[in-house]
């Protein structure tokens, strides 16, 4: 544990991800300290680091040949002077590092004030401590109600992973009588990861009903806005769907698309079936008393009838209107085959489309981008947009291969034993989580990415598994953990997150949480739990 040491790397880590070039570091006057503490001016040069200036410098010349790296303090003072740099920037390029949290709305100001588009990267080392504060209140919660003390395991990669893992524990032991549950032969775990490790699932479309609504209409606490569907009805502008209270969505949520179609079409003619039966003349006493028993559930399944035929026909019309399988097949191409050059060429074709939407260009040009690590000037989409998608997920980023030759030797061999089309082509993706899960299972998840937070391991396989995923998790990942829970006898997991994500609200926080860069900070919205048990 050597403070100047850390300082020294995290310095020498800004150097190096500024790229080859002449370049200035511009401070402040604390941090100009703490670099003269653990470089020496000689050492620094050898670096391509020619020049040193302090932020509050009012007479520092335009240099626009050299590249800025900005190492500060996140003070009030700070922000606002970085602002008027930004507004007459004096070098070509500015990667902006900060010593400690900064708050969404001094990262919008920077945004907003970087109208020439030099900046190249925005880091803070840590959470937004209300942000914090509230995650780790959320999960404790839902370790308490789950009556689990868990042993903690977390993405070494990342800072905000290690960080919530520390807090969790901290109230652990702090609350160690409300922990004090009874033990059993093997401790539950607890694993925590962060979104960026897996930036593509988050940007596909989603081919089961769940994920599929979720992803084109958006589900709101089980609520779904259906206002805006041509000609629909007052009573259906609002439908809720739960597990819960409707078996026809209990039965349905995780199949795919072609069989929801079949399901609704028997629905419907079981409903037909019924429904003379229930408008028969009321003759005597009987034949009303059998009316009013039944009348509830009759309407109960007239409710259930109306609510997912117009559901289905609102996915049917958007996946008409907007192109999305053959737009889907691309995405699947790009997500699973190592070999992307046909996809490529589709991209360029789709881009020409009057059909395809801003949305469905922009993942398209995203997933391209985080595999190919590169745009080749695919469409005039905004580069800061894609770029922070990079910055939040890309290669340099991840903790994990997500591209694996061995993934995509497993892929294919689940291609192969498919029977037929959308099943195959279009659900051809599998989150980097259950791979994660199927690992931990198994006993199999390394250490060495995925330490304890602790002296002490487990020595048996998990059987109880929450997993927590810091920047959202998606319904898709619901199905994974569906199938382990149903694959794995004697194995539960709860899938939890900051939030519960679409592609419009991943990149919605990608570009709030900051701009062309990555931002550790967590969603604000609540966490919420996922299992099927």
């Amino acid at each position: 544990m050597n403070a100047v040491l850390a300082v020294r790397q995290y310095v020498s880590k800004m150097i190096e991800d500024s790229g080859p070039g002449m370049k200035v570091l511009l401070m402040d006057r604390e941090t100009t300290g703490a670099v003269s503490v653990v470089y020496t001016q000689s050492e620094i040069l050898q670096r391509e680091v020619y020049l040193f200036e302090r932020l509050d410098s009012p007479n520092r010349e335009p240099m626009k040949h050299l590249k800025a790296i900005c190492f500060l303090r996140p003070t009030k003072e700070n922000v606002e002077l970085l602002v008027q740099e930004l507004r007459r920037p004096k070098y070509s390029v500015y990667f902006i590092y900060f010593s400690n949290v900064i708050s969404k709305s001094d990262v919008k100001a920077l945004a907003e004030a970087d109208e020439q588009e030099v900046v190249a990267e925005v880091q803070g080392r840590s959470w937004d401590p209300a942000q914090l504060t509230r995650t780790t209140q959320g999960l404790t919660a839902l370790l308490l109600s789950l009556k689990k003390c868990p042993m903690i395991r977390y993405q070494l990669s990342s800072e905000p992973a290690k960080r919530l893992a520390e807090c969790v524990k901290q109230v652990i032991t702090k609350e160690y009588e409300l922990f004090d549950f009874r033990r059993t032969e093997v401790p539950p775990l607890l694993l925590i990861l962060d979104r960026s490790d897996d930036a593509i699932t988050p940007l596909l479309n989603q081919w089961t009903y769940q994920a599929m609504v979720h992803e084109l209409l958006g589900i709101n606490n089980n609520r779904i806005d259906l206002s805006r569907v041509p000609g629909i009805s007052k009573d259906l502008r609002e439908v809720v769907l739960s597990a819960e209270n409707d078996e026809f969505y209990a039965n349905n949520m995780y199949l795919n698309f072609a069989e929801i179609g079949t399901n609704i079409k028997n629905l419907m003619e079981d409903f037909q079936r019924r429904k003379p039966k229930e408008q028969q003349k009321l003759e005597s006493i009987a034949d009303m008393k059998a009316f009013v028993e039944n009348y509830p559930q009759f309407k109960k399944m007239s409710g259930t009838v109306s609510k997912h035929v117009t559901v289905v026909g609102e996915l049917s019309r958007l996946v008409a209107e907007r192109n999305l399988l053959e737009v889907s097949e691309v995405e699947q191409e790009l997500a699973c085959q190592s070999d992307h050059s046909s996809a490529l060429q589709s991209v360029r074709r789709l881009l020409q489309s009057p059909r395809l939407s801003e949305l469905d260009a922009a993942r398209l040009v995203m997933l391209y981008a985080l595999r190919s690590a590169r745009l080749m000037g695919l469409c005039p989409l905004p580069a800061q947009l894609v770029s922070a998608v990079v910055e939040y997920g890309g290669k340099r980023v991840r903790g994990s291969d997500l591209f694996s030759p061995k993934d995509a030797v497993a892929i294919t061999k689940q291609f192969l034993k498919g029977l037929k089309g959308i099943e195959n082509v279009y659900t051809q993706h599998q989150p980097l989580l259950q791979e994660t899960l199927d690992q931990l299972i198994k006993g199999k998840l390394k250490d060495s990415q995925y330490p304890y937070l602790g002296p002490n391991t487990l020595r048996d396989r998990p059987q109880d598994i929450i997993v927590f995923l810091i920047g959202g998790a998606t319904y898709e990942e619901a199905l994974a953990v569906f199938n382990l829970n149903r694959s794995n006898p004697g194995v539960r997991i709860v899938l939890g997150g900051t939030t519960i994500h679409n592609t419009k609200s991943f990149l919605e926080e990608v570009t709030a949480a900051g701009f062309r860069g990555r931002s550790t900070e967590s969603s604000q919205v609540p966490p919420r739990s996922s299992s099927r048990r």
